[in-house]
């Protein structure tokens, strides 16, 4: 008799392994597409298996990054973590990063450095929100996109150590965005009363 409870998983086999170096970018290019990969492998080979739907990038015998494969020639898939820290040391790289619009983890993001180019020059809006990207890789992310829709509508979004102050300070957000709901407590006495004139 068939066990139909068993489960039989599949192992999938690589299509191929490579071996390639991480350029001082954080990225390799595999299958003539690029990936970022985890800022601590700068200048390390590593082996990449490639497969139908994904790669698998090892150094030192261990998985390093998993992710979806890309297909076609010319994409690429890159991640603000993997890269920050080699923007903090040239932030006036960002200008000229090939990859820029994948350093803008949401619309918001997006707004606020178009709001510090609107304030400051080129160098310093650059920097600027070179540290805000560096914070939001550095906590929570969504903590700090919290920070810049706060300050983008109050239209007091000057520097990144202002979002620094409101994200270590969960108060301030709280406050300034978060108002207590109010609650109609009559509500609940209705609900009591008509049940007590069911018993």
């Amino acid at each position: 008799m068939r066990d139909f409870g068993a489960r039989h998983t599949v192992r999938q086999l690589p299509i191929t392994e490579v071996d390639t170096r991480v350029s001082s970018w954080s990225t390799i290019s595999i299958k003539s597409n690029v990936y970022s990969v985890p800022s601590r492998l700068i200048g390390e080979k590593v082996m990449v298996r490639v497969y139908e739907g994904r790669i698998d990038v090892y150094y030192g015998g261990k998985v390093q990054l998993s992710t979806q494969r890309l297909l076609g020639r010319g994409g690429h898939r890159i991640n603000y973590r993997h890269i920050i820290w080699s923007l903090v040391k040239k932030p006036g790289a960002f200008r000229l990063y090939r990859y820029q619009e994948d350093l803008f983890p949401s619309l918001v993001f997006r707004r606020a450095y178009d709001a510090l180019r609107d304030r400051f020059e080129e160098n310093k809006a650059d920097k600027e929100y070179v540290r805000i990207l560096h914070l939001a890789a550095s906590t929570m992310e969504a903590e700090v996109e919290t920070a810049l829709e706060l300050l983008l509508e109050a239209g007091t979004l000057l520097s990144a150590e202002g979002v620094k102050s409101m994200v270590t300070d969960g108060d301030t957000l709280v406050a300034m965005g978060m108002d207590a709901p109010l609650v109609d407590l009559s509500v609940y006495d209705n609900l009591l009363s008509r049940r007590e004139g069911c018993i």
